[in-house]
């Protein structure tokens, strides 16, 4: 990192460091592996992409529904691995990125379907609404774009705090959506910014496709979850005590 930032002549990467060294710290050690679960997602990802770009072409919602579904089922494990090597990096975790994916796929596997079924049916529905907009003969409102821009950062919200539940605790969804609500409102500012951060993030990609979607193996997904998590972690960590229970449950698994 020092080759693009100036090093802190104090900074030790031995040690848990803190503020930006942290996030310094964090892609010089995880980047490369989160990089390879980033293809790994992307690929899962692809039935998805495809069934929506299918829909699309055929100008058929009824199509468009049941291949989200479905799409969505298939990526969902993929997302969930993805989000857990995340936060496995996050709280400095042992396990190898390979090793953590499994692991992740049998724990996560199958209570990410339906999360993961939902987010791609949400997905498809506003891309086939961004369809819509593209061919119509008149000009959106201000207010029905606005509104459309406010209807995915609240989908961007729900995503950002949901997804690290579902990898991190065994808990109901009634419980998830709780916790959401909550955080939220605690901390409304800091998810605001995180939120309006992501939002940026995908109009960029969307606006200046075809050419971002060079970037999308090497940066699509990982970057944006990674820098969105490491703004909440320690927020997430003092309201839901994420270390302290992964420390206990390894005190018992050697006990």
């Amino acid at each position: 990192m020092g080759l693009f930032v100036h090093e802190d002549p104090y900074y030790d990467p031995t040690v848990r460091q803190v503020g930006f060294n942290r996030y310094k710290q964090l892609l010089s050690q995880y980047a490369f592996s989160w990089i390879k679960l980033n293809l790994l997602t992307v690929l899962g990802a692809l039935p998805l992409a495809a069934g929506i770009g299918y829909a699309i072409l055929s100008s058929s919602i009824l199509v468009l529904i049941p291949l989200s579904i479905l799409g969505g089922m298939i990526w969902g494990p993929f997302l969930a691995g993805l989000y857990d090597g995340i936060l496995r990096g996050l709280r400095d975790a042992p396990e190898s990125w390979w090793t953590a994916w499994r692991k992740s796929w049998r724990q996560n596997g199958r209570e990410s379907l339906l999360p993961g079924a939902i987010l791609g049916l949400l997905i498809g529905m506003y891309a086939f609404m961004a369809a819509l907009f593209w061919w119509s003969e008149t000009p959106q409102t201000p207010g029905t774009l606005a509104l459309y821009l406010f209807s995915g950062a609240l989908f961007l919200l729900l995503n950002t705090l949901y997804w690290p539940q579902l990898v991190l605790f065994r808990q109901t969804t009634l419980n998830r959506v709780r916790n959401i609500i909550l955080f939220t409102a605690k901390y409304f500012w800091r998810m605001a910014g995180v939120t309006l951060l992501q939002l940026v993030y995908l109009l960029v990609f969307v606006l200046l496709a075809p050419w971002t979607l060079l970037l999308v193996p090497m940066l699509g997904l990982w970057y944006i979850v990674f820098l969105s998590q490491f703004l909440i972690y320690e927020r997430m960590d003092q309201e839901l005590g994420i270390e302290e229970k992964f420390q206990a449950s390894c005190v018992e698994s050697h006990s």
